[in-house]
């Protein structure tokens, strides 16, 4: 698919999105109403190329040189908000739509630095640090308004924010920094989570951005979102990563919270397109590690029309520290990673249906 101009960006594009937002079930949000409003009336596409650079979104991470989200290096940015709770989730930070305040309770040294500048100060003493009395130093507060005076006011990062609201053109800018590794590695930026589509408007502005400025963009999405929003992320997107765990419907819900039919509608919607999908499978045990589900999944990926690479991603515990941080229960615990035989098993049990299986990215 060719890179949108800053033209096509302003009028072909915008089209595009309008008529697919406007179809079906009949979805078009204000922030694309905005959009489109800007390209059809008196101000034309250069408001239109404006307003795209000026939307705002959340991002709690924007990392770099990275090499498992799409073809070369990349820079994987990360969204907030996520609307299905997997119990293997290794950015758990990453589910809520607000920035948030995380607590680091082994390095506060309980000095009273954030009660000096908190505009709604905790009505308890100071004490020493593991007292019961320094308690609010380390734990979350109903009053916390997350204004983020706290963190910068702490001497030994015992705080820090979770998620800012940022620009288009600011992360862009900070994307475009490491333009030279894309262009010789033919990488480019990776819009993850959480989940991007809970912050569509953004994503679209985003990907619009993208393509103004020649950058290959993809987006990580576990599907779960109104059909016509993820179509028309598609239609800017270069590649898409489509996340999917396991087609039994109960296992799903159990493990996810959310149906998995929608899932599977989006990504027969996109086999549709012309947009690249790469599917992503987490090998997780107990949940789709089986010969069953391997061969369920193997037989509808390969019922798609032109879809066929899959990679496989085995369940690892990396993650399992933030949950700690957070103050929150990691329920796998005491789950081992699956063996490399077994990985190298259900690759090629999946290869047998003549799909095109990596082991990783």
């Amino acid at each position: 698919m060719p890179l949108p101009t800053r033209r096509a960006v302003g009028r072909r594009q915008v089209v595009a999105i309008g008529t697919i937002a406007t179809g079906g079930d009949g979805w078009f949000s204000s922030d694309a109403q905005r959009w489109y409003d800007c390209v059809w009336g008196t101000t034309g596409a250069r408001e239109a190329s404006r307003y795209v650079d000026s939307e705002t979104g959340v991002c709690f991470q924007v990392q770099r040189y990275a090499t498992h989200d799409g073809p070369g290096i990349r820079t994987t940015v990360f969204l907030k908000g996520c609307p299905l709770a997997c119990p293997w989730c290794h950015n758990p930070e990453g589910r809520g739509e607000a920035p948030e305040l995380h607590l680091l309770p082994d390095r506060c040294i309980a000095c009273g630095s954030c009660v000096a500048v908190c505009p709604t100060p905790p009505d308890r003493p100071a004490g020493a640090v593991g007292s019961p009395e320094a308690d609010f130093f380390t734990a979350p507060r109903p009053g916390c308004i997350r204004c983020g005076a706290c963190v910068e006011a702490c001497p030994t990062e015992a705080r820090r924010m979770v998620g800012r609201v940022v620009t288009v053109a600011e992360l862009l800018d900070q994307v475009e920094r490491d333009r030279p590794f894309y262009e010789v590695s033919g990488g480019g930026v990776t819009f993850s989570g959480g989940e991007p589509m809970q912050q569509s408007s953004f994503l679209i502005a985003c990907l619009a951005g993208c393509g103004e400025r020649g950058l290959h963009a993809a987006v990580d999405t576990c599907g779960y979102a109104e059909p016509a929003k993820l179509l028309a992320v598609a239609r800017l997107a270069r590649l898409i990563l489509y996340d999917l765990k396991t087609l039994d419907e109960g296992r799903h819900r159990a493990a996810t919270g959310v149906p998995v039919e929608p899932i599977l509608h989006n990504l027969q919607a996109l086999d549709g397109t012309d947009v690249e999908v790469w599917i992503r499978v987490p090998l997780i045990p107990g949940v789709n590690d089986d010969d069953t589900s391997l061969r369920t999944l193997g037989q509808f990926i390969r019922s798609l029309r032109r879809i066929r690479r899959v990679h496989l991603l085995p369940y690892h515990q990396t993650g399992s520290p933030k949950y700690e941080r957070m103050r929150l229960t990691y329920n796998l615990t005491g789950m081992e990673p699956p063996t490399s035989a077994r990985v190298a098993a259900a690759a090629e049990g999946l290869a047998g249906f003549g799909l095109d299986v990596r082991i990783g990215g």
